[in-house]
């Protein structure tokens, strides 16, 4: 009789989904329940189970947003279950799930009477083992009544993200606590015919694959009976084992997949709840290790096993045990799962050097990658810091997600802005969370873009975002295609076994394409822009560590002040997890917000009282006024990282009123404001060169309408520049002398809701225009650019990055050209022409847009915009709403040199403080382009001096350091500050602090560091 394949896999799918799943248990008992509501933030098992419990059932609502219900529940395991040798004793429980996918509603953690861990239950995987003698069941489940924020990722507002306006209706209905006995053979008939019908489905309707296994469907299905499933699924099994044991093609791909579960440490939810994620998924891994010994499970983010270690110490115990054994594997190296475009030089380096260390602390291991398969783009200089970490592999997958151009490679070699290079692989299946789906596997195997010199990838699979990680049923298929016709080959295992066979196979890594500087994300442009608070906090807070780390270091080595060890590195950690790539991005709900501001306000005072601690023991007691210089450079005649009482400024600007505006004039800058508050002219005197396009005006706020397709607080769509509303209506322009400063002060009405008050300085002796502006914003939707129309003919933009700069193209020639339409640039971004450039300088601001364009007469200009505001309504309706100060200069006449030195100067701020001596530097750096990023002492505490520079300008050069105290051989060392193999450094001269000077060189864009002994 002639069939039709999908007849026949339609017939089985309905006896698998309908008669075949519902008949994997044998029996149900329930359970008797009872149930404390916490309420409000989670308790501890121990304060949990002292409440009273109050009797409850099946079809109770429960869980308002965000709070947590304790249940207990009770009862026997019938002891003619234990007898029955092909069947397994489990709970199963639903605590009224409302949707497939885990981590983004409710979840609960199972726990026995002493308060140890079962697992965890989710909607993908709602069962756990019972194997507790004796039979009488008692547990505990912290029910925890997480809101789906993200309705179906309908981008629509949402009253979940914050507790304050969340609500107090349950969200949830109980369905189910039962105790269950598995049937083993109906399970596996279960996960056979799952396997199968996918592959059916994936194969051509007329290829003999696809015949032979819908035959064997067909004959499985006839042997079944609906009402004795468990009776008659061996016979059915039977039937499937010949197209089961059919193996792959010698040539198939191989896969080696990875149990993952990647947890966003903040995003829909609050970091609190991260930390019982954390838990739940660690404890469900592990519930798999014991029953499966194949199982590997990759687990990134040291600050996600520190969470662990803190809050359950217990199933700390176990997971290091797991580590021992290489089945639990630490990936990524880094503090956690951080953005690589926004954090600064020395915030990357120390995700690297936090993460690194807590993991050779904790688990004696020593993690050889960068693991970031979710991070919204990648920086050019990610592979130097890698490297200089003493690793040597990269994985994402997000430049799958490129919305224009596709990603030419999967498995390659990325090399970084200073030549240095990783060992790089994208998994082709697109996914950092696959369930090993028959479709993903062949996905993985077509879509390889390296088949010429590669034939293997990685699969990370387990549920992730919100956590769950790997299920039985996923490792079910994952032996079922170990080695199977018609698909890739599977190995379970982990992704070092992936790198180390790739650099080993003939000819190591020298085959494979290299991709040079930056991978730039084209999707998820806003995330430079949104929660502008954050990103303020994330760029102040780098700056007071910097400056921190360096007077603390000098008042412990001049004056034997105890260095603040735990202080120091418990802001460092604030830090590093507010770098997170969904926080820092700003692309997290209100929550995680409210608690960021708190802890950078936190860490701000922590440093103050460092900085001003320090200071007052190295200046003495006296009325002098002294500047601290924790800049690269000189400053006020103040030498780099000393402090002294400074040069005033000389000379002053002139000031005159002009028609409606004004005409500022320091003898470097000439500047005319117009009426509305606009500059119409910069004339840079030194170059006499007008700085602004012929008829343009420059400092130009413009509102665009900001509504992106999908994805509000993570993109900018390119259509938003077809609206735009230049705000030019001005109230109250006031032109003042401001000591030796020129000054206008104006305010103005932004939009429909929203104001500003804005500042326009001269500085006397200085070659910048100053903005200072204090906005209270209030719109929605709507994204506040600041435009600067230069006459230059800029090929290229150059902005600032970690260690050093980057340059892409200011036409759109090409289709990465034209993608690249808003980019990340950190203190400054630069255009120029042959003989002459101009830089932007800021103290928060990170997205931009440059674009080519001709003035009124046709001739070429570049225009260089900030991105100073968006408002956004998804995830957080009221993201940055409110009051923000930032400041933005116009520096004409700039080369990168001087974006490089002046932009540390713009983000410091002037400290002054009073003594009775100036301090001399505690290390003086000579060398064009090197600059120093930070002085601290050694991490192991042995009190040597740990100097860390690079070169910026992105040329070759050489350096000379000196020691400002009694010093012993300096030696190179890596990140983690471990000696280096290599030539000895030159001691050049003996140095009046009583140390010797040290010459080194540096290739264009190195980071070096030093470790300087105390003599």
């Amino acid at each position: 009789m002639h069939t039709f394949p999908l007849l026949t896999e339609q017939r089985a799918e309905r006896m698998l989904r309908e008669h075949v799943s519902a008949a994997i248990h044998r029996e149900t008992l329930p359970l008797t329940l009872s149930a404390w509501e916490v309420p409000d933030e989670p308790v501890p098992f121990a304060e949990a189970v002292a409440q009273d419990f109050t009797p409850t059932s099946v079809g109770t609502a429960w869980g308002a947003p965000w709070r947590t219900l304790w249940l207990r529940a009770t009862g026997s395991v019938p002891p003619r279950w234990r007898q029955e040798a092909d069947a397994e004793v489990e709970l199963v429980v639903d605590l009224g799930f409302t949707g497939t996918q885990p981590g983004f509603q409710a979840e609960g953690l199972l726990m026995r009477a002493d308060g140890s861990i079962v697992k965890a239950v989710s909607p993908r995987n709602r069962t756990a083992p019972w194997t507790a003698e004796p039979d009488r069941i008692e547990v505990y489940i912290e029910a925890a009544a997480n809101p789906d924020v993200a309705g179906g990722f309908g981008f629509a507002p949402t009253p979940y993200g914050r507790k304050s306006t969340a609500g107090q209706d349950p969200l949830y209905r109980l369905r189910r606590v039962d105790v269950a006995l598995r049937d083993l053979e109906v399970d596996a008939l279960a996960a056979d015919m799952g396997v199968l019908l996918e592959l059916a489905a994936a194969l051509p309707p007329d290829s003999t694959r696809r015949a032979r296994i819908d035959a064997a469907l067909d004959r499985a299905t006839d042997h079944l009976d609906p009402r004795d499933i468990a009776g008659t699924a061996a016979r059915a099994r039977a039937e499937l084992v010949e197209v089961l044991a059919s193996p792959a093609h010698a040539s198939a791909h191989h896969v080696l997949a990875v149990g993952h579960a990647h947890i966003d440490s903040a995003w829909l939810w609050p970091t609190r709840e991260t930390v019982r994620k954390c838990v739940r998924t660690f404890s469900s891994v592990l519930a798999l290790m014991d029953t499966d010994p194949d199982f590997v499970f990759a687990c990134s983010s040291a600050q996600q096993y520190l969470w662990v270690k803190e809050a359950r110490p217990d199933l700390y115990a176990r997971i290091k045990e797991r580590v021992a054994e290489g089945r639990f594997v630490p990936v990524g190296g880094m503090w956690l799962e951080s953005d690589t475009n926004m954090p600064g030089s020395e915030a990357l380096a120390r995700q690297m050097i936090e993460g690194k260390g807590f993991f050779l602390e904790e688990f004696g291991v020593e993690t050889l990658d960068a693991w970031l398969p979710d991070s919204f783009g990648y920086t050019g200089s990610l592979p130097q810091i890698i490297r200089a970490a003493g690793s040597r592999w990269f994985l994402s997958q997000k430049m799958s997600w490129n919305e224009v151009n596709r990603f030419p490679h999967h498995t390659f070699t990325w090399e970084g802005i200073d030549g240095s290079r990783v060992l790089t692989h994208f998994p082709p299946a697109d996914t950092y969370g696959a369930r090993l789906s028959v479709a993903e596997l062949r996905h993985a195997e077509s879509n390889f873009a390296d088949k010429r010199v590669a034939s293997s990838s990685i699969v990370p699979f387990g549920y992730g975002d919100g956590g769950g990680g790997p299920t039985r049923e996923m490792l079910a298929a994952a032996h079922r295609l170990a080695s199977l016709e018609g698909v890739p080959t599977v190995e379970l295992g982990s992704p070092n076994t992936f790198f180390e066979r790739t650099e080993s196979q003939p000819g190591g890594t020298a085959g494979l394409p290299v991709w040079s500087g930056e991978m730039y994300l084209e999707f998820h442009r806003g995330t430079y822009t949104s929660q502008l608070r954050t990103k303020q906090g994330n760029r102040r807070s780098e700056h007071l560590l910097r400056e921190a780390e360096l007077w603390a270091t000098t008042a412990t080595v001049r004056e034997g002040v105890p260095y603040p060890y735990e202080e120091i590195k418990e802001c460092w950690r604030t830090v590093l997890r507010n770098q997170f790539h969904d926080i820092l991005p700003g692309t997290s709900i209100g929550w995680v917000y409210e608690q960021t501001e708190k802890e950078y306000a936190e860490v701000a005072r922590v440093l103050k009282e460092v900085i001003e601690a320090s200071a007052a023991a190295l200046v003495g007691r006296g009325t002098r006024r002294l500047r601290l210089n924790a800049a690269p450079v000189e400053v006020a005649s103040v030498p780099s990282l000393g402090i002294g009482p400074g040069a005033p400024v000389a000379g002053r600007t002139r000031v005159e009123r002009h028609g409606g505006g004004a005409v500022l004039d320091n003898g470097l800058l000439r500047v005319t404001v117009d009426e509305a508050g606009l500059l119409t002219s910069v004339v840079d005197l030194r170059a006499d060169r007008e700085v602004l396009s012929p008829g343009a005006r420059g400092a130009l706020l413009q509102l665009h309408r900001d509504v992106p397709r999908q994805w509000d607080a993570w993109d900018i769509d390119a259509e938003y520049r077809r609206v735009v509303d230049d705000v030019v209506d001005v109230e109250g322009l006031t032109v003042e002398q401001d000591g030796a400063d020129g000054l206008v002060r104006l305010r103005r009405t932004l939009g429909e809701a929203s104001s500003l008050s804005q500042e326009i300085r001269l500085p006397a002796g200085a070659a910048q225009v100053v903005l200072d502006l204090d906005v209270d914003w209030h719109e929605r939707q709507r994204l506040l650019k600041l435009a600067f129309p230069l006459d230059l003919m800029a090929e290229t933009s150059t902005s600032e990055m970690q260690f050093g700069h980057v340059s892409r193209p200011t036409h759109q020639n090409t289709s990465w050209d034209a993608a690249r339409y808003e980019i990340c640039a950190h203190r400054w971004i630069h255009v120029a022409e042959p003989g002459y450039g101009t830089a932007v300088l800021n103290d928060s601001t990170y997205g931009h847009d440059v674009t080519r364009g001709q003035d009124a007469e046709g001739r070429p200009s570049t225009v260089v915009r900030l991105s100073l505001l968006r408002a956004p309504l998804f995830p957080d309706p009221e993201a940055d709403q409110g009051r923000h100060r930032l400041r933005v200069a116009l520096r004409p006449g700039a080369r990168i040199e001087d974006a490089v030195a002046e932009g540390y100067v713009f983000n410091l701020p002037e400290r002054v403080v009073t003594g009775d001596h100036g301090v001399d530097p505690l290390v003086s750096v000579e060398g064009r382009g090197v600059v120093v990023e930070a002085v601290k002492l050694a991490e192991d505490r042995s009190g040597d001096v740990v100097v860390r520079l690079y070169e910026a300008h992105g040329a070759r050069t050489r350096a000379r350091v000196e020691p400002g105290f009694p010093a012993g051989p300096v030696r190179t060392v890596d990140l983690l500050e471990r000696d280096l193999p290599g030539p000895v450094l030159t001691e050049v001269s003996a140095g009046p602090g009583g140390g010797k000077a040290t010459a080194l060189e540096l290739r264009p864009f190195q980071i070096v560091t030093l470790r300087i002994p105390r003599a």
